[in-house]
């Protein structure tokens, strides 16, 4: 077989390990991680289908702008369901 095949495998067999785990995954910040490592295993798809482009998109809006914001949300949520009062929340009760 040819190297070539052989890196597409790989890349197939990747994005499916990583999307399952995300499923599978009890906690909500490994799963975030995971999203984020799924964005990027699939920017390396588009790039070996020469869609530099896309894979340049993917990279900057799937895994960074998209992670962030998820992990934005996760910290907001641990936050608050932590006990104490959100900003929000402080503000309604003055």
């Amino acid at each position: 077989m040819a190297i070539d095949l052989w890196i597409d495998v790989i890349l197939c067999l990747s994005v499916l390990f990583v999307a399952s785990s995300i499923f599978l995954v009890k906690n909500t910040f490994s799963a975030i991680v995971l999203f984020i490592c799924l964005g990027l295993v699939v920017m390396f798809c588009w790039i070996r289908l020469n869609a530099i482009d896309v894979a340049i998109a993917e990279a900057a809006i799937g895994s960074g702008l998209t992670g962030a914001m998820l992990i934005a949300a996760w910290r907001k949520l641990a936050f608050n369901e932590s006990g104490n009062q959100s900003d929000e929340q402080k503000e309604k009760s003055e």
